[in-house]
């Protein structure tokens, strides 16, 4: 019994909590990161400062911080129009799915993940984000639901009790 009273409150648990399996960034990565970008600006190879540039990218839109999360998909967005390699257009539409669904916008970061799947049907990372994305919009459903049921219970009870004063 107990088990199962566990189960149920880490199921609750987990629905508000949003237990999502997408890694976290600490400031300090991301600070070595720009860094690298800084000194990769100073005159080593282009191949050099495009990799710097992804991993800063990476951990800009894995942060905790939203204007981080923001800037990361700026510097994505801006970089995607230049990419040539179906491997970098994928990873680089993985990285704004996840900074979009950080963000909450789900909508937005589902479309990128289907991108992503076109290129590799197969990914399984982006398969992950996929349902994790399509989980949140089902929670985002029922919330929505449940705060309309509540409201229009709360406005037929003062419709009621309007009533009955008269």
């Amino acid at each position: 019994m107990e088990e199962m009273m566990n189960k149920f409150f880490e199921s609750v648990g987990s629905l508000f909590g949003g237990g999502d399996q997408i890694p976290w960034c600490d400031r300090d990565v991301i600070l070595g990161c720009e860094r690298e970008v800084a000194e990769a600006n100073k005159g080593e190879s282009e191949e050099h400062r495009s990799e710097s540039i992804m991993r800063l990218s990476w951990a800009l839109v894995h942060s905790r911080q939203p204007e981080d999360v923001h800037r990361g998909i700026a510097m994505l967005e801006a970089s995607l129009a230049n990419t040539n390699s179906p491997l970098h257009q994928r990873e680089k539409l993985y990285l704004l799915a996840v900074g979009y669904c950080r963000i909450d916008d789900y909508s937005k970061s589902r479309a990128l993940v289907d991108q992503c799947l076109e290129i590799a049907p197969d990914w399984r990372q982006a398969l992950s984000l996929k349902k994790i994305v399509e989980d949140k919009i089902a929670k985002d459903g029922f919330i929505g639901i449940g705060l309309t049921a509540s409201a229009v219970g709360l406005i037929a009870g003062g419709i009621i009790a309007a009533l009955v004063r008269r």
